[in-house]
């Protein structure tokens, strides 16, 4: 029948007219760097311990104790200024630093997306509830984290955005 359609071929779809489609790169974009941020395990946690690096086991405990809860306070400031000052002295608070970082970027970026969310018709109530609680899961999980790093135990937040590593 010359007006029935060519067989299907479902092996191979290159061919000269149709060209496989071309995979994207690992990371050309944000947003593919979030997901990969987003879906990234928790850094392992054997191996470091307080009193590793240059300060003694109770400055490590105090300096994780602050890179937790200030962030708690300040958001992101707080960890980020702790864990630039004092990473190349200790292993720990290098680590807690950064966990606590993380977690204050994520808070940060939640904290964002809510108050874009509030502009939005019919979603405003959702939004409203959430920029309230943002905040104050932030807290309750840095004063969690401060106590773990004030007994030298290397905390992992329940969920992280892990940009910093």
């Amino acid at each position: 029948d010359p007006n029935a359609p060519p067989p299907l071929d479902d092996d191979d779809d290159s061919t000269p007219d149709n060209p496989p489609p071309e995979q994207p790169a690992e990371s050309d974009s944000i947003v593919d760097d979030l997901k990969n941020a987003a879906t990234a395990p928790p850094p392992p946690t054997d191996g470091i311990a307080v009193g590793q690096g240059k300060l003694n086991e109770k400055d490590d405990r105090t300096m994780g104790l602050l890179a937790h809860l200030l962030g708690g306070f300040t958001w992101f400031v707080g960890p980020l200024v702790i864990w630039l000052i004092k990473k190349e002295e200790s292993p720990f608070v290098n680590d807690q630093g950064k966990e606590a970082l993380n977690f204050q970027i994520l808070i940060t970026i939640s904290y964002v997306v809510c108050m874009i969310g509030m502009a939005i018709p019919f979603v405003q109530c959702v939004f409203a509830i959430a920029i309230f609680a943002v905040p104050i899961v932030g807290l309750i999980f840095a004063i969690l984290g401060g106590v773990e790093a004030n007994k030298g135990v290397v905390y992992r937040y329940p969920f992280n955005l892990r940009l910093i590593s």
